[in-house]
């Protein structure tokens, strides 16, 4: 997150795209509405420009795509439609490294509702790891067919109709759709009733259901053909039959025989290797589709113990940690965890109805993130963990109090940051972000996560350690992960959360910008290696490559310089290009107005962008109050409306103009109140922070409706949006959290955070705020392989031609050396599963990615990381010769 005016060394000043600027001369004018109806561009900082091509459209390969890409299969003549294996049902087998659509594959005809007047059939566009295909564009108020597994003769089992349409339009908050039977199934529709199915066959008796030709049903038509000829062809006598008919009668009774025999061992098999196996989860992950106030239970699970078996559960369900203790899961949404002994990349769970289970993919304008930040775990920041900045004063960001507590031998010394990763965030947080409405997660992460260096104070490695667990959890609950690289060598930003605050940049700036940048490189490529692994790319979908880089300080050329660099690093070296090629790549907006951005590096693969709109950094106190009604009539004063009208618009252009974009850190507080907000030694500038803000165990019910509406204002003007954040620690000196309108657990459970975040939708139009007018994303932006113009690529070469605030000339620069051993991040153990399923997730994806690490050069000096002083000044460059 930003931080307040006195880590910014810029002076900017507000405007309705720029309001989350903060500014370093704090101004005694309270914030109006009218302070955030400028026009963009007003009052905007000046920026070094000089990129004539750097929004050149892209070239678009002509070549066919390669095999691994997913291809989109045309609209069916007919309306027809594949089952679509339900998450939770079969063992997933390991993922494979790119997945494709098996064209020769027949489709499975269901008999389906018409479709609506204009309507398109279902398309399919990918297949899950066990093969099974994922719709894409189910109509509105079509009904698809929900199938949980197969049987030994391919026949799929349902389950009742719980599980929504995976590719209906987030926003449509509809019915969940009705369940149908598959007429492939070998079940009965009289033996499907413990399942909770009905059948199309409105017959009261037991009608078995097509196979297929040859099957069941053939050999019933057979049997009754046989016995019409037996009433018609031999009379019988008052004795009994002819010999003619006692053999037919023989026959009929043998193939009759058959029959039952047949039926029985399909049922009882199905029966026993599937309904009974999967009984926790078919009748027990119903949700409610779209609608905000939908239910679903789900039966407590129970395991086999036998190899292969998984437990999993819904609403209700108990589950067991890894200490043994238990508790009961919480998810009224139909959101139901998977845990795989077998498998432990089994990626079946879903957090709600509503949301595409792990193994299917997820759509960008189609599906919704309603996300959440787990800031101050693995990367610390006062305001989130003030007790552990209060038991050492002095300590104002990490490389303080690291290097505090690491002469605190007596207390345990560094190693006491490891309790607060194995206590502020634990399992029990990813159960309850799930059963929150909740699906996804931002994680930050610090560069000393992989590795310190001589003379880095943090505590080396011991988070990669929780990064995995946190990864591990997601995937029990279903959530996904946008994982961020928050704090890189150096410092980007020079706020508390970049590992060491005060202020000053080193990163792309400085005596040692260039190195540290190298050394960033090399930590986004080991990092992207991990997480594009077939076992993870699936639970990662995004990654942001560096948090909030001041652009303002490095220049808008340079930090291209380095994005171009990255990009081209992590797709041409590493995942390749397309959809299921790695993750997405996620660059920060720098706190600039919105039109910079505008047609960033067309032709790029899958950047995505990140804003972080906040009211709280503005240098300015804001004491307009929430508990009053706003000019709408509406809680929260003049703050929902403000929100819609600042936030909306800018992420609806971005959209339009830059491509996938998303809010990727915001608050429910309006102003700068909070123990610790703006850093260790800077005090609030709004008055009654402590009565009216921070007291929460006080809030009014108008204090409480005001912040709710403000809260769901911002969720609706958004649309894809990850809160800042999940938890907030208590003053070791109160005992209370201080900052409460940070937390978005706080909130949600004690009522000024909604327990469906779905309830903001429209919430913008109810406020009288202009609709946005973005429909949907270009090809190129979400995968459609396309090249960033050579004319682009030649603008912004790596390194860079010059960088800010230097002693000596570019060539004269510190830089380091490829020559160092190859690090690679290790991937958890899973003493339980076998060697062939966790064999290949070894923590490097691309083996033709083989260049060394980096490293000094030999015999070279190099100034401080944070303080590049030069204690010589060079007046050659250093070649270690």
């Amino acid at each position: 997150m930003s931080e307040g005016p006195s880590y910014d060394p810029h002076t900017t000043t507000m405007d309705m795209d720029n309001v989350l600027v903060a500014a370093s001369t704090p101004s005694e004018q309270p914030l109006t509405e009218e302070a955030v109806t400028a026009t963009e561009g007003d009052d905007v900082p000046q920026i070094r420009d000089d990129r004539p091509s750097l929004y050149t459209a892209p070239v678009v390969q002509e070549e066919d795509l390669p095999l691994s890409f997913v291809e989109h299969s045309p609209p069916p003549s007919s309306y027809e439609t594949t089952a679509v294996d339900h998450p939770a049902a079969a063992d997933q087998p390991a993922l494979q490294p790119s997945r494709s659509i098996d064209l020769l594959s027949p489709p499975i005809t269901t008999d389906l509702d018409p479709l609506p007047q204009g309507a398109q059939p279902p398309v399919i566009i990918d297949r899950t790891a066990n093969d099974s295909p994922v719709l894409d564009h189910l109509p509105r108020g079509a009904r698809p067919p929900v199938v949980v597994d197969r049987t030994a003769d391919d026949s799929p089992v349902p389950r009742s109709g719980d599980l929504p349409p995976f590719r209906q339009s987030d926003y449509f908050l509809g019915p969940t759709p009705a369940f149908l039977l598959s007429e492939r199934s070998s079940l009965t529709a009289d033996s499907l009733k413990a399942l909770g199915a009905t059948s199309n066959n409105t017959s009261n008796e037991e009608q078995p259901l097509a196979l297929a030709a040859g099957g069941v049903a053939g050999a019933e038509l057979e049997d009754k053909e046989a016995l019409s000829e037996s009433l018609t062809e031999e009379p019988t006598t008052s004795r009994g039959t002819s010999k003619g008919s006692k053999r037919r009668m023989m026959t009929l009774l043998g193939v009759l025989a058959a029959i039952l025999i047949i039926v029985l061992v399909v049922v009882l098999s199905v029966y026993f290797g599937v309904v009974k196996k999967k009984n926790n989860v078919n009748a027990s992950t119903g949700g409610s589709g779209g609608s905000p106030t939908g239910t679903g239970t789900a039966a407590k699970p129970t395991s086999t113990g036998k190899p292969g078996n998984h437990v999993t559960g819904g609403d209700g369900s108990t589950v067991t940690l890894a200490n043994g203790t238990t508790f009961t899961y919480t998810n009224p949404f139909g959101g139901f965890w998977v845990e795989d002994p077998s498998n432990p990349f089994n990626n079946n769970a879903q957090p709600n109805s509503w949301t595409p289970p792990l193994n299917t993919s997820w759509v960008w304008g189609q599906n919704r993130v309603y996300g959440v930040n787990l800031g101050g775990w693995l990367v610390l920041e006062p305001f989130i963990s003030p007790s552990l900045y209060q038991r050492y004063p002095g300590a104002v960001d990490e490389y303080t109090l690291s290097t505090l507590m690491a002469a605190d031998t007596a207390n345990g010394g560094l190693q006491q940051l490891e309790e607060h990763y194995a206590t502020f965030i634990t399992e029990q947080d990813f159960a309850e972000m799930a059963g929150a409405g909740l699906n996804w997660i931002r994680l930050p992460i610090p560069f000393w996560a992989i590795e310190t260096w001589p003379g880095e104070p943090y505590l080396a490695k011991t988070s990669w350690t929780y990064f995995l667990k946190a990864v591990q959890w997601a995937r029990k609950y279903g959530l996904r992960i946008y994982l961020d690289l928050h704090a890189v060598p150096g410092s980007q930003n020079g706020y508390n959360h970049s590992g060491r605050g005060g202020g000053k940049i080193n990163f792309l700036e400085g005596n040692m910008g260039l190195a540290n940048a190298q050394r960033t490189l090399y930590y986004i490529r080991l990092i992207t290696e991990f997480i594009s692994q077939p076992e993870y790319q699936d639970v990662i979908p995004i990654f942001g490559i560096v948090n909030e880089a001041v652009e303002q300080s490095i220049g808008i050329n340079e930090l291209t310089s380095f994005y171009l660099e990255a990009h081209d690093m992590i797709r041409n070296n590493i995942t390749g290009k397309g959809e299921g090629h790695g993750p997405y790549i996620s660059i920060h907006d720098s706190f600039l107005p919105g039109t910079m951005w505008f047609n960033y590096l067309q032709g790029s693969d899958r950047i995505l962008m990140d804003t972080h709109p906040y009211f709280s950094f503005t240098g300015a106190a804001n004491p307009q109050p929430l508990d009053v009604n706003g000019p709408e009539g509406q809680p929260g004063g003049q703050w929902p409306g403000m929100a819609c009208a600042a936030f909306g618009p800018r992420v609806d252009n971005s959209r339009q103009n830059f491509g996938v974009s998303v809010a990727g850190e915001f608050s429910g507080s309006p102003n700068d109140c909070g123990l610790f907000l703006l850093g260790v030694t800077d005090t609030s500038l709004t008055p009654g922070c402590d009565t009216i803000y921070n007291d929460w165990a006080s809030y009014s019910a108008a204090m409480k409706a005001g912040v709710q509406n403000f809260i769901e204002a911002q969720f609706d003007s958004l649309g894809d949006w990850f809160f800042w954040t999940w938890k907030i620690g208590a003053s070791q000196v109160s005992g209370n959290i201080e900052a409460p309108l940070w937390s978005y657990q706080l909130g949600y459970r004690n009522g000024w955070i909604p327990t469906d975040p779905r309830v903001a939708v429209g919430k913008c139009a109810s406020l009288s705020a202009p609709a946005g007018s973005f429909s949907a994303y270009l090809p190129w932006q979400t995968g459609t392989p396309s090249t960033i113009p050579a004319s682009s690529t030649a603008s912004f070469p790596w390194p860079p031609t010059t960088l800010a605030n230097l002693d000596v000339a570019m060539t004269l620069l510190p830089t380091y050396t490829n020559t160092a051993p190859l690090i690679t991040l290790p991937p958890q153990s899973f003493s339980g599963a076998p060697a062939q399923v966790t064999k290949s997730a070894d923590g490097w994806f691309n083996k033709q990615d083989t260049d060394g690490g980096i490293t000094t050069v030999a015999g070279c000096t190099y100034p401080d990381e944070y303080v590049p002083t030069f204690a010589v000044v060079p007046t050659a460059a250093c070649t270690g010769a």
